[in-house]
């Protein structure tokens, strides 16, 4: 049930509470475009600026990039479990331009859905947030938990100075729960809890063959062709069933039991609507798994890109002096993305032809992630999204990845909760984002009652 001092106020505010989000999406923080780097800071700013109107204790620390932004209110006292929230205020670019319905910094309702970057990814669920802790704060002085909030900038270009960061401020962000809603919903009115991410190896492949482009009648058949050698070895990465053919890749795959499998064949999912949201053909993968298992529980190798050769209008004979692919591999507990870029460079080595040397260099890593969904913390989650959307939340996963996740668990030793309200389709990193204010509205309430349910279970 909700609690109805909390409600009453984001009634009364409504109006207020969306001119601020409003204000927000305005600002235009691309993190990653140098023209944007002032408007960064302005973002920063307004975080800090808000939540210390709100009631907490804001700071604004500068980092070698984006600045990071720490809200903390320690009322509760020291007995009390303290929460770290998570978020972003960073947005990705929005072009192409031409195709957003209306512009992307200028905030617009249509059809119960707020349009405009960073709507849903992640300034929209981060402010949920700080409007929860404000309801609190102003309704009832207080919250039965100490929290902390700590708002990044370059969450769209790698974080890469978070993880520094929360190391030399270990002490000062220790926590006995993080909390992060920065995720989607498995369908509308269906609350979610994500169990799972999937992590991250990315390589570039270089072959190269003879010093220049050789004319292909002068040489093809006397010359190893690089591409042809990249095709090979491409070629050897899966077998005839969809498995990744790198010998040591699925040792140390961690089985998630029949259960697992029971809960996600439970979910309301159509194989025929995934296939059409793609525009491909028919779908494939991994033999002996079905999509969602294929998305959330398995590991992959995928080819991203292919350079080589001639590849303007019209034909040009030519054998070409070098061939590159970039290929990433999707990881799942317990892989290590430093142990997957070893046998990946043993791979290449083995199986690339005479004739060509073959160079593999890492590029991206990251580590999966996944939750034992069974404690105190986990449980308040339930109860607080039950009471949200009238009914309760199913347990998903997800395949694309979130580094901070591990970050947090690894630095601050404590349990990590993924609550997100975005859904499928909000465009989050593509024209027209959106968030659906329904959500947004039922959002408010559940991270509100959250609060209240982590002060019971004392996480």
């Amino acid at each position: 049930m909700l609690p109805p001092d909390l409600d009453a106020f984001f009634v009364a505010n409504d109006a207020r509470i969306r001119g601020e989000l409003f204000d927000l999406l305005r600002i235009p923080s691309v993190s990653a475009r140098s023209e944007h780097t002032a408007d960064v800071a302005r973002a920063a700013q307004w975080v800090a600026d808000n939540m210390s109107t709100a009631g907490l204790r804001a700071t604004v620390h500068p980092t070698a990039g984006h600045p990071i932004v720490v809200g903390e209110w320690r009322g509760a006292g020291a007995g009390a479990p303290t929460v770290l929230v998570y978020g972003h205020y960073d947005v990705q670019p929005p072009e192409p331009l031409d195709l957003w319905d209306s512009p992307p910094f200028e905030p617009a309702i249509r059809d119960g859905r707020l349009f405009a970057r960073g709507s849903v990814d992640d300034k929209g669920q981060l402010f949920i947030h700080m409007k929860a802790l404000e309801a609190h704060l102003k309704v009832r002085g207080g919250l039965p938990v100490n929290v902390v909030v700590v708002a990044e900038g370059e969450e769209e270009v790698g974080s890469d100075h978070l993880a520094e960061f929360v190391e030399a401020h270990q002490r000062e962000l220790a926590c006995d729960s993080v909390v992060i809603s920065d995720s989607s919903m498995f369908a509308p009115g269906l609350p979610s809890i994500l169990s799972s991410l999937r992590g991250l190896a990315y390589f570039q492949i270089d072959v190269t063959g003879p010093a220049t482009d050789l004319h292909s009648g002068s040489y093809g058949g006397a010359v190893v062709n690089p591409a042809m050698a990249l095709a090979r070895i491409l070629a050897t990465m899966h077998d005839r069933d969809g498995r990744v053919a790198i010998p040591g890749f699925y040792d140390p795959v961690r089985d998630w039991g029949d259960r697992a499998r029971r809960e996600i064949a439970a979910l309301p999912f159509d194989d025929g609507q995934f296939r059409a949201e793609t525009g491909a053909p028919a779908l494939g993968g991994e033999k002996g798994y079905s999509t969602l298992e294929r998305v959330w529980m398995r590991p992959t190798c995928e080819v991203n890109g292919l350079l080589s050769g001639y590849t303007g209008e019209g034909a040009k004979t030519v054998l070409p002096s070098k061939a590159m692919a970039k290929v990433s591999c999707r990881l799942v507990p317990d892989q290590d993305p430093r142990q997957i870029e070893r046998l990946m460079k043993a791979h290449v080595e083995r199986v690339k032809p005479d004739g060509v040397t073959a160079t593999v260099t890492a590029l991206h890593g990251g580590r999966p992630w996944r939750a034992e969904l069974d404690g105190p913390l986990y449980e308040a989650a339930r109860r607080a999204l039950a009471a949200a959307f009238d009914k309760p939340p199913v347990i998903t996963g997800e395949g694309g990845s979130i580094p901070v996740v591990g970050d947090f668990e690894r630095i601050l030793g404590a349990p990590v909760l993924l609550m997100g309200f975005g859904l499928p389709g909000e465009n989050a990193h593509a024209p027209n984002e959106w968030i659906s204010m329904d959500n947004f509205t039922r959002g408010l309430r559940a991270v509100a009652v959250l609060y209240d349910e982590m002060g019971k279970q004392g996480v």
